[in-house]
């Protein structure tokens, strides 16, 4: 039987989602907790990958197990995981369903704090310069949605298959002194979204004009974009299937 776990994360102390050797990740401790309470081998399946330092506040992963759960898996779960890590729901879906393939859309927010705040320090980049230009930023953002070709804002070193990604929404909020770029995609590269901001913090601040960005954009190369910015204001907020 296959089950699927909603969860949510701080991702400060992790190199990103998914097992690596030698370092601690997301996907190593949910496996080790229900292993765990199951005294089996359980792996889990993620619906995606956050890099290094990248939070979520919605992830989905799934697992097999051949029996029924008994008892409050949820209570267990966050009885054993750090926390840093909290699980809110664990339901039974059909054996074929799959977190990662299935899954139809993402969207990330990236976070920043126009000023110094203590408190936001572990969850927004913090820009003390110039108040950036959030109407030109807007208006270079809706060009993410006439391109499917996203190579320009890929590491350079991947083993994807292909750099095309259908991009629903893209756009900036500004709400006082924090400004929040919010994304929607079918898929996303890796440090996509933290490369598309750094180039779009770039025409906020008059460095670039928007027909610079389309054709950043259009260059496919990553050396013509911005910088990549920090991962710490990146946030994984919702996964539809």
């Amino acid at each position: 039987m296959r089950y699927f776990i909603e969860l949510s994360y701080n991702g400060k102390k992790y190199h990103g989602w998914q097992i690596q050797p030698d370092v601690s990740s997301v996907q190593e401790k949910l496996n080790n907790a229900l292993s765990t309470i199951f005294q089996q081998k359980i792996q889990v399946v993620g619906a995606g990958r956050t890099d290094t330092g990248v939070h979520a506040e919605q992830m989905f992963a799934h697992f097999d197990f051949d029996k029924d759960l008994k008892g409050d898996v949820v209570f267990k779960l966050n009885s054993i995981l750090p926390n840093d890590i909290s699980v809110c729901n664990v339901f039974l879906v059909e054996d074929e369903k799959h977190a990662r393939f299935d899954a139809t859309s993402r969207s990330y927010e990236y976070r920043i704090c126009l000023g110094r705040n203590p408190f936001l320090l572990d969850f927004s980049w913090q820009i003390h310069s110039q108040m950036p230009d959030v109407k030109s930023m807007n208006q270079a953002a809706k060009l993410l949605l006439e391109y499917t070709d996203f190579q320009t804002f890929s590491k350079v070193k991947t083993d994807v298959y292909t750099f095309n990604c259908n991009v629903t929404e893209a756009f900036w909020v500004l709400n006082g002194s924090e400004l929040t770029f919010h994304i929607s995609a079918n898929r996303f590269l890796r440090n996509m979204v933290r490369a598309i901001v750094g180039t779009l913090i770039d025409v906020g601040l008059g460095k670039i004009s928007k027909e610079d960005f389309r054709g950043i954009i259009e260059s496919k190369n990553r050396g013509n974009a911005g910088l990549s910015v920090p991962a710490k204001g990146l946030f994984l907020t919702k996964i539809k299937y």
